[in-house]
């Protein structure tokens, strides 16, 4: 925290800085502009927005279809509205998931860009930041790594919990250079741990520290032709491997506890992201790759065949709001607020954040979703698991695993849309991130 700055911004009264532009950074900051707030500022430390949303792809899997029709009734719906527009498949089962959306991976960040534009988000692109200050309690500024000063009233901190690479050499297998592109862009930096709060640390299933993430992609077309033409096809894939390639050592290391699954260690699951093949596993060798019939030529575009980037290892301290801990003007989104696991999950929390902080602005009490809604129970479910015997080891996702299970037990689990908005509308928050001025909420008494 401290004063290192070559040069002061003045900010703009009302100005909300974010701090990430992945899913979560996004998110906040269309929320933020939705509801108002005179300026918000995204800085960005590559020169690309989304982060690992730049090699996923995949939208409306099993819960998260409720979760994304949900948001959409809250009018948080941008972005779901924006990965759906490039989708190059819909209604695609595969292992363990049904009804998914498949989008483009190569087409999405411009999409996205634009729609922060449009939204009147101002971008700053290249701008890693490096260092925070505050004093008793509240947040000024943050500094960037070129000693630039960027002041603000609240503060979004959205910088997930991949790399730098150090980390991914320690708790992994080195830097498979993936889209998180440390080398060129340099590591990212935990703010709450500058402001010397301790985050919370993601455990594997096998002991290991963070996770992997849980696939890597392939380039479609170094794939044979009769592999393509069935990829393109149906927008799923799914390749028996003989018992001798099989890695079913992964499942335990892998971020994606959904995608976990017995089909997945004797299979290759690849899904159509448009100019790439999402391979579901976080990495394969490649000479035993090149063994399978129609591989033999085959090339990673994202990740190696030996390592993946190791996430989940900065999960700030934070309350149902989605406040951090001892600051009254500094939110968290995306990883960052906690150990979930997917787009969805992510425009959710940044969607809520977003709107907090100029709740927070206009000194209006912050908004907490509640369990009746399947976008609040998560975030409830994920803090409460911080109690529970191997918390760490625990991820949350609305496509599978225990809170999937949580979901269906509770009756969360919609897939048609208008019971969806239904239920919004029963707890008084429909249109509750719509563009407008933020006003205290009212929601019905249970």
């Amino acid at each position: 925290m401290r004063n290192r700055s070559k040069n002061r911004d003045k900010a703009v009264p009302g100005t909300v800085v974010v701090i990430g532009g992945g899913w979560g950074g996004c998110a906040a900051a269309v929320a933020a502009r939705q509801a108002n707030a005179a300026e918000v500022v995204l800085l960005e430390r590559t020169d690309l927005l989304l982060g690992c949303g730049l090699a996923g792809g995949i939208m409306r899997n099993n819960g998260r279809q409720t979760a994304a029709e949900e948001l959409i009734a809250l009018g948080g719906g941008t972005l779901i509205q924006a990965a759906d527009s490039v989708s190059t498949h819909r209604g695609v089962d595969f292992p363990g998931h049904r009804h998914a959306s498949l989008y483009s991976t190569s087409r999405i960040e411009s999409v996205v860009r634009t729609r922060l534009r449009e939204q009147g988000v101002t971008l700053r692109m290249r701008s890693r930041v490096t260092d925070i200050e505050a004093a008793q309690g509240t947040v000024q500024a943050v500094v960037l790594h070129d000693g630039t000063r960027i002041a603000g009233d609240v503060f979004i901190e959205a910088t997930g919990s991949a790399g730098p690479m150090g980390n991914c050499v320690r708790f992994g297998h080195g830097c498979a250079m993936c889209v998180l592109r440390c080398p060129s862009y340099g590591p990212r930096v935990s703010l709450t741990e500058r402001l010397g709060l301790a985050d919370y640390v993601g455990m594997r299933a096998d002991g290991g520290v963070g996770s992997f993430s849980g696939s890597c992609e392939l380039r479609k077309d170094s794939l044979a032709m009769f592999l393509r033409r069935e990829l393109e096809r149906c927008g799923v894939l799914v390749v028996p491997l003989p018992p001798e390639l099989s890695h079913g050592e992964l499942l335990a290391q892998k971020s994606c506890r959904q995608y976990a699954l017995p089909q997945y260690a004797g299979n290759l699951v690849l899904l159509d992201t448009g100019a790439m093949a999402k391979l579901m596993t976080p990495f394969f060798p490649i000479d035993e790759l090149r063994r399978l019939p129609g591989f033999e030529g085959a090339v990673f575009g994202q990740g190696c065949g030996h390592a993946n980037s190791v996430r989940f290892l900065s999960r700030a301290p934070r309350d149902a709001a989605l406040q951090v801990q001892s600051f009254e003007n500094l939110f968290c989104a995306g990883e960052k607020a906690g150990f979930f696991v997917g787009h969805t999950e992510a425009m959710v929390t940044g969607t809520l954040a977003g709107h907090n902080a100029v709740r927070r602005l206009r000194g209006v009490e912050s908004v907490v979703l509640p369990h009746t809604l399947a976008c609040g129970d998560i975030l409830a479910a994920e803090q409460e698991g911080l109690n529970a015997q191997d918390c760490l080891a625990k991820r949350y996702t609305f496509s599978g695993g225990e809170y999937f299970e949580r979901m269906q037990a509770k009756s969360l689990y919609v897939a048609d849309p208008e019971p969806v908005v239904a239920r919004v509308r029963r707890e008084g928050l429909e249109g509750l991130f719509a563009p407008k001025t933020v006003t205290p909420v009212t929601r019905r008494r249970t």
